[in-house]
C-alpha cells in the first residue's frame, strides 16, 4: 500500500518511521522544510517525496498539519486525490476541520475521516519523531454514517502495526469537548503555573511534581494557540470550572480552615482513583 504524508514533524514524522520500520508499505511524504524533507530521505523514513504523481498512486493520505493548513491543502489537492483512497487528518480538534474538510471529500468522491493520535512529545520536529511515539496509545476516529466500515478496517490494520494499543471511535463534538479537559487544559495550566517569579529560584528545591506539572509549557505556541481558538467554547469552560476550584482551595488556606481543606483534598484523591491510574 502506498501511503502519502502532509507534514514530517513530530506527529507525521513519527508515523513514517513507524510505518516504515514496522510495516512493507511505501510511505510518500511532504513538508514545507527543506531540510526535514533531507532528513527524511536520507534516514529512510519515507521512500520519495508525495507530488501530484505519487499522490494519485496511494491509498491512504494523512494530514499531520495544523488545523489550518490541513483544510487548505485538502482545498487545493482535492482534485489529484484518488476516488479510491483515504484521507485521514490528524489534527487535534475535529469540529472545525471536519466541517470544512467533509464536503470537499463528498464533492470530490474520496474517503475522509478524522482523526487524532493520542501521542506526543513536549517538543516537536522531524528530529524528535521516532518510530515508537505510537506504541500503546490510542488512535480516535470521527467516522460518520457515510463511513464504509471496510475503510475502517483498513485503517484499523494500519494503526495497530505501527504499535497503537486500539482505536477509539468518537463524534468531532464529543471528541473537543474531552480533548479541552484531557490535553488543552493541561498545556494552559502548565504555561500559567511555571510563570511565579519561584520557577527561576526553584533550584535545588524541586522534584517529580515540579517537572510533571511544567513539562507540556515547553509548547508551540503558534500551533496552541490555533488549537485553543478552534476549541475556545469547550476550553474556556474547563477553565473557568478550574478556577472556580481552585478559589475554593485559596478561601480555606486563607481562612485557616483545615476542615474543609482536608475534605477539599480528600475528595481530589477519591476522584482520581475513580478515574483509574496510579
Amino acid at each position: 500500500m502506498n501511503i502519502g504524508i502532509v507534514g514530517l514533524g513530530l506527529i507525521g514524522g513519527s508515523r513514517a518511521k513507524s510505518i516504515k520500520s514496522r510495516t512493507g508499505h511505501a510511505v510518500y511524504g511532504v513538508d514545507t522544510d527543506r531540510e526535514t524533507m533531507t532528513l527524511a530521505r536520507l534516514c529512510g523514513a519515507v521512500d520519495g517525496p508525495l507530488t501530484e504523481q505519487t499522490l494519485q498512486e496511494c491509498q491512504v493520505v494523512l494530514l499531520a498539519v495544523r488545523p489550518g493548513a490541513a483544510v487548505r491543502w485538502t482545498r487545493e489537492h482535492a482534485a489529484m486525490i484518488p476516488k479510491t483512497a483515504i484521507l485521514v487528518d490528524l489534527c487535534g480538534v475535529k469540529r472545525t476541520v471536519v466541517r470544512a474538510i467533509a464536503p470537499i471529500a463528498g464533492e470530490h468522491g474520496f474517503a475522509y475521516i478524522g482523526g487524532h493520535p493520542m501521542a506526543g512529545r513536549e517538543r516537536g520536529g522531524f528530529t524528535c519523531a521516532t518510530d515508537s511515539l505510537y506504541v500503546g496509545a490510542s488512535m480516535i476516529l470521527t467516522p460518520d454514517k457515510r463511513t464504509d466500515m471496510r475503510l475502517l478496517e483498513t485503517l484499523k490494520d494500519l494503526f495497530l502495526d505501527v504499535g497503537f494499543a486500539g482505536l477509539t471511535f468518537s463524534t468531532p463534538e464529543e471528541h473537543d469537548r474531552i480533548i479541552a479537559y484531557t490535553s488543552q487544559l493541561a498545556h494552559v495550566v502548565s504555561s500559567a503555573y511555571v510563570k511565579s517569579p519561584e520557577a527561576q529560584r526553584r533550584r535545588g528545591f524541586s522534584a517529580g511534581s515540579f517537572q510533571d506539572m511544567t513539562r507540556v509549557a515547553r509548547l508551540d505556541e503558534e500551533m496552541w494557540t490555533e488549537l485553543f481558538l478552534d476549541d475556545a467554547d469547550f476550553l474556556s469552560q474547563e477553565l473557568d470550572g478550574l478556577i472556580s476550584r481552585l478559589e475554593e482551595y485559596a478561601k480555606a488556606l486563607k481562612e485557616r480552615d483545615g476542615e474543609t481543606l482536608r475534605a477539599l483534598l480528600r475528595d481530589g484523591r477519591e476522584k482520581k482513583l475513580a478515574a483509574g491510574g496510579c
